[in-house]
């Protein structure tokens, strides 16, 4: 039998990828929205909106497969993609974006449903994260900004990591459980149509 973990933990290692992941994934944002030929004062802006909507999707997104895991009395940890954010902050200057900022690694036999009840927990926050975001979308100035990215960026996110393939996280939930998969996977499409039609 699985013992609960003493209390869930940050390695230092992890704590710096988290951060690194976080301000990468804010930076090649920032990029992507910016303006062509915006100056520093309208960047850091950009990066601040980035921070909160898509940085904080992207890092929450991966919390919550730590805490789920750290309830099923898995150890989980955060390791940082370096390569990919230096490639995600050099595409975006070509207005394209990528983002793969790492994942959260799990140690030891992990059994398929708790492996699709961790995977979902992601996708799963980001659809909160975007529901708690559309509320701004119809404010105004800078609200609305950050309404309008933070509803349309977690949105992707939950239908986006929802593919059934290779590492995604819909891959391991559609082999815990078909109705599972299907029913958030409806729930994460008519959330992204509707950003669509929104933002």
């Amino acid at each position: 039998m699985r013992h609960a973990n003493p209390g869930i933990s940050f390695s230092a290692r992890e704590q710096k990828d988290l951060l690194k992941a976080w301000v990468a994934t804010s930076i090649a944002f920032a990029i992507f929205f910016s303006p062509m030929g915006s100056g520093m004062d309208a960047f850091m802006v950009l990066f601040v909106i980035s921070a909160v909507t898509a940085g904080l999707g992207f890092l929450l997104h991966e919390l919550a497969h730590k805490l789920v895991a750290y309830k099923f009395g898995v150890h989980g940890e955060f390791h940082s993609n370096d390569s990919m954010l230096v490639m995600s902050i050099i595409i975006a200057f070509f207005g394209m974006i990528i983002a793969a900022p790492g994942a959260v690694w799990l140690q030891g036999n992990v059994r398929k449903r708790e492996s699709g009840i961790i995977s979902v927990a992601g996708p799963a926050t980001n659809v909160v994260l975007a529901l708690a975001f559309l509320p701004l979308v119809f404010s105004e100035g800078v609200f609305a900004i950050v309404g309008q990215l933070g509803f349309f960026v977690n949105a992707i996110l939950a239908a986006f990591n929802m593919i059934p393939i290779g590492g995604f996280d819909g891959a391991k939930v559609l082999r815990w459980s078909k109705p599972a998969y299907f029913s958030f996977l409806a729930v994460a499409v008519i959330l992204l149509m509707y950003a669509y039609s929104v933002v």
